[in-house]
């Protein structure tokens, strides 16, 4: 009998240690799981790099006219995890000064606009507000000839008399550059 019992103890124990080695085994395998559902611990690049918003000038051919400003339409793309739905235009300028003076460099800031979505166009009225304001600007100083135009999107809640380090802090893109060509139609009344 004593046989017996001592037996028993040790086909006791023995279930006790496979149930105990088959829950440490599934605990094992639990924790493993498919390691490509895991980050392997190096960091990630984002899908999205840079500001929020890129810009492009539309590549059709806009019809030139050097007596008149004419801003090249205005594409964005958007990063899908940043988008706003208003913004606004800023464009900074530099053209060469009067004779025996500096180059001038300004800032204009334009209106809200709608930009909606992953995509779009600024609409053309909106460009052509921009063509316009900046043609009577050259105009009243007197600057003619070819002008760098940088474009920038930036929050709606930018003050138009803000200045450029302001800018800086609240522009959505990077700055997209072009040239134009203008003549001054009122250069008679300009001296040089």
């Amino acid at each position: 009998m004593i046989f017996l019992r001592v037996a028993q103890m040790y086909e006791e124990d023995g279930v006790r240690k496979r149930i105990i080695l088959a829950f440490a085994g599934l605990a094992l395998l639990a924790g493993c799981g498919n390691q490509a559902d895991k980050a392997p611990g190096i960091p990630t690049e984002p899908k999205w790099k840079g500001a929020p918003y890129r810009l492009a000038f539309e590549t059709k051919a806009v019809k030139s006219n050097p007596a008149v400003v004419t801003i090249p339409p205005v594409k964005f793309t958007a990063n899908p995890e940043a988008l706003e739905t208003r913004a606004l235009l800023v464009f900074k300028f530099a053209a060469p000064g009067a004779a025996g003076q500096d180059p001038v460099e300004r800032q204009m800031i334009g209106a809200p606009v709608d930009v909606k979505g992953e995509e779009g166009t600024i609409p053309p009225d909106y460009m052509g507000r921009a063509s316009k304001g900046l043609e009577e600007y050259l105009d009243s100083y007197c600057i003619q000839g070819k002008i760098s135009v940088s474009a920038a999107l930036a929050r709606s809640s930018l003050n138009p008399q803000s200045g450029i380090e302001e800018v800086g802090k609240k522009l959505l893109s990077d700055w997209l550059p072009t040239e134009i060509v203008y003549k001054n139609p009122h250069q008679p009344k300009c001296k040089k």
